[in-house]
Formats: C-alpha cells, sequence, structure tokens
C-alpha cells in the first residue's frame, strides 16, 4: 500500500500528468503486482471532464487484475487547501475483494467523515479499510490524524490501514505540503499495531480476521445501529 498521490504531488499540473488507469503508470503497478504475486493499493490521478482530474486510489490484484478503482468523494477545500480547484469529485463508496479481504476504500480527507467508513464496515461488511492519504501538516494535524484513524477502526470494530506522504525535511516552504507521515495499522479495538513515524519506512502487519469476529461478537456496535432512526435516504 502506498500514499495517495503517490503518481504526481499536489502543486504539480495534475490534469497535465492524469491518465487513465490502464494508462503506463497503471500498467506499471499492475505489473508490478503480477511480477511479485501481491495485491497494491496506490493513490494516482485520472483525467476528469471539463480538464479537471480526478483524485483516484486503485488496487490491483496479486494477478495485476486492477480490482477497483475509487475516486475520492470529499475534496480538501479547508485550511487554505482548494482541492476542488482542479479536482473533480467521486460519487461511489467502493468496497472490493484484494488479498483474501474485503477491502473498503476512503483517501485520505474522506477520514473526517464518520458516515463514509461506516457505509463500508456495515453495508460493505469489509475486514479492512484502506486510506491512502498526503495528510498536509498545521496545528494539531498530526493528532487528529491519529485519532481519526483510531476512531474510524474503534466504532466499526475493522482493522484500518492509513498510510500518509512523509515529510520533506529539505522543502522549501513554498512548495505544496506533502504529509505528516504516521502510517498506521490499526486492528478493530484501536490498538496501533504499526505505526511508521516521520520518516520512510517500510513494514509487513497482519489483518487478523478471527480477532475481528470474536470482537464483533463480544462488542456488537454494527448490528446494535438504529437505522430505522438514523439512516439517510
Amino acid at each position: 500500500m502506498f500514499p495517495e498521490g503517490l503518481q504526481a504531488r499536489f502543486g504539480t499540473d495534475l490534469p497535465d500528468v492524469a491518465e487513465a488507469t490502464d494508462g503506463p503508470f497503471g500498467r506499471g503497478l499492475s505489473e508490478v503486482a503480477a511480477e511479485h504475486g501481491v495485491a497494491v493499493v496506490a493513490g494516482v490521478f485520472e483525467p476528469a471532464p471539463g480538464g479537471r482530474v480526478y483524485n483516484t486510489a486503485v488496487a490491483f490484484d496479486a494477478g495485476g487484475r486492477l480490482a477497483a478503482a475509487y475516486r475520492k468523494i470529499h475534496l480538501f477545500d479547508a485550511l487554505g487547501q482548494c482541492e476542488s480547484d482542479q479536482v473533480e469529485a467521486g460519487h461511489e463508496p467502493v468496497v472490493t475483494e484484494l488479498g483474501g479481504l474485503r477491502v473498503g476504500m476512503l483517501i485520505c480527507y474522506d477520514i473526517r467523515f464518520p458516515e463514509h467508513a461506516r457505509a463500508l464496515a456495515a453495508r460493505g461488511q469489509c475486514d479492512l479499510i484502506v486510506v491512502p492519504a498526503g495528510w498536509a501538516a498545521g496545528l494539531f494535524k498530526e493528532e487528529h490524524w491519529v485519532t481519526l484513524v483510531r476512531a474510524r477502526a474503534i466504532e466499526n470494530t475493522v482493522w484500518v490501514a492509513a498510510v500518509d506522504q512523509v515529510p520533506d525535511l529539505a522543502e522549501p516552504a513554498t512548495r505544496a505540503p506533502t504529509g505528516v507521515g504516521r502510517s498506521l495499522l490499526v486492528d478493530p479495538m484501536g490498538t496501533v499495531r504499526m505505526d511508521l513515524g516521520s520518516l520512510p519506512g517500510i513494514a509487513v502487519g497482519e489483518v487478523d480476521t478471527k480477532l475481528t469476529a470474536e470482537i464483533r461478537t463480544a462488542l456488537p456496535v454494527l448490528e446494535h445501529r438504529r437505522d430505522d432512526l438514523f439512516a439517510r435516504p
């Protein structure tokens, strides 16, 4: 799993670098997945109508097949940034089969919207939510990131793998921000199983579906939802 914006960083001419998921960059990801026999999740940019782009998370299975492409629904028009200047919002939540798991997909700012994660966990019955991100630094931003990732895991009794760009320590202040790092794997009780900190790194973790089943039996919050009161049309 890789962060949001793997193909090109924000601040780039995104319409110029955007390509279809079966373009050269997507084919490269597909070939790497097939060569090594691993599923791959990564953030790319697709062309959108009107010269805009979609901020997309692609998922290739271990055979190199495109299993899913999720277009970011919640655009980061906040804290002085305006993602919608270049990016077109998506409209469809996505859950797919990947690596023997039911995997729900979010991108970065989506993590602030609990109803989105709940839809993936409850209606999509997912084992894991993946969150590629470019979570920019700022006041309390790192604390928000860790808290929100853990909250989405706890309230949905689901594993969450959230992978953020690391900060560029040599980055001029005039360039677009990268991320805060802190790539996390969190279990359904909110325990942080992996935390890569603020520097580049690689880690391998295990998503234990047996543990998920045990937690959901003991703490059946998804069964106790009152959709008769709180469901939206």
